[in-house]
């Protein structure tokens, strides 16, 4: 039999347990309060970020029709199956929606008009003109364009050491989508590579079109998930229709004695550093939209949307006052629960650091 003494101490020891026992059941009850206000938080923050995309496509303001480009020596001629956005909106979506490097020659997108930037299965046509000169079209032919994928291949370890110091993911070629052609009645080459961006499972589609002029090369490159090939291959006729160099811009208007003969031909417009120039641009992975799920991915894209770096004069500004209050409002909503939640766990730590103190 216990003596009364011991029979003491066990109860003691019961006690405590129970107490013990109680105060973690306790605890694991308010953390799970704590973690259900900061996903409702998250929520709400959340749907706050779609409202404010919702706004943000609403202040995109598209073209079709004739559009003047280089100061009226291109002009586009886009129909009513396709839209046309600006240069500052344009370099708006690509760097600061789409996450790339930011592209100071961008002239405008083109998009087919069942689709916008901020969708997840659009894809769209970059446009940029290079002042490069006349472009000789006389070794179209001539080049192997196998061996020179596997020579961008191989000098992709050296391009990726740049590209990751910079700040982006490493990139692959995987190999040609669609092999250079060359249309010399229209003066137009154009192919495609398919590329993958890190460890991302979807590949990226870059279908390069090169408009050949008299003093310079415009360029249309479509930026697309692999998936899009078909899509693109369908769309390029429309494409190549649309643009067309004034009058004493054309390729034919050239004149030997004054005009500038560029260093590349236009098998090198193929042959050019891909890795560091062309191939940088890419849609992000299917159902971008999903990523603001993620606290920190979804912080960081409100906050450079709502409180980015300064804008220059000309930079296209898409906030409307409405839709950064209702970011702003779910950032401190959610900003001030962490605070309560963290507060009400170190209070809870503190008390049982007290209790085991005085047992």
């Amino acid at each position: 039999m216990l003596q009364p003494t011991n029979m003491k101490h066990l109860f003691v020891s019961v006690f405590l347990m129970l107490v013990s026992v109680a105060g973690i059941a306790e605890k694991g009850k308010k953390e799970k309060q704590a973690a259900d206000t900061k996903a409702d938080s998250l929520a709400t923050a959340v749907v706050a970020y779609m409202q404010m995309l919702d706004s943000l496509e609403k202040t995109l303001k598209y073209e079709d029709g004739k559009v003047t480009l280089q100061d009226g020596d291109i002009v586009l001629n886009v129909p009513k199956s396709f839209k046309f956005l600006g240069a500052a909106q344009a370099k708006y979506v690509i760097s600061e929606i789409w996450g790339n490097p930011p592209q100071d020659d961008v002239l405008g997108m083109l998009l087919p008009a069942q689709y916008s930037p901020l969708d997840d299965s659009a894809f769209a046509f970059i446009i940029s003109f290079d002042a490069m000169g006349y472009v000789k079209d006389d070794d179209a032919a001539d080049i192997d364009y196998d061996d020179l994928m596997k020579d961008w291949q191989t000098a992709e370890v050296d391009e990726n050491k740049e590209r990751v110091a910079a700040g982006y993911e490493k990139l692959h070629l995987v190999g040609w989508a669609a092999k250079p052609f060359y249309d010399a009645d229209k003066k137009v080459m154009h192919w495609a590579k398919e590329i993958a961006f890190g460890d991302n499972g979807e590949h990226t589609l870059n279908y390069d079109v090169r408009v050949l002029g008299r003093k310079g090369v415009l360029s249309m490159n479509a930026v697309a998930g692999m998936y899009h090939l078909k899509d693109v291959q369908q769309n390029i006729t429309a494409i190549l229709a649309m643009p067309e160099f004034a009058s004493g811009n054309k390729y034919s208007d050239f004149n030997p004695d004054i005009d500038e003969v560029a260093a590349v031909t236009v098998g090198g417009l193929v042959a050019g550093k891909v890795l560091a120039k062309a191939g940088i641009l890419a849609l992000l992975a299917k159902g971008w939209k999903l990523i603001v799920i993620g606290a920190v991915a979804l912080w960081a894209g409100l906050k450079k949307f709502v409180f980015g770096r300064k804008k220059e004069e000309d930079e296209f500004t898409p906030q409307t006052e409405e839709s950064s209050n209702e970011v702003a409002d779910a950032q401190a909503e959610t900003a001030s629960n962490d605070t309560v939640a963290g507060d009400a766990t170190e209070g809870e730590e503190n008390t049982e650091k007290k209790d085991e103190t005085q047992s």
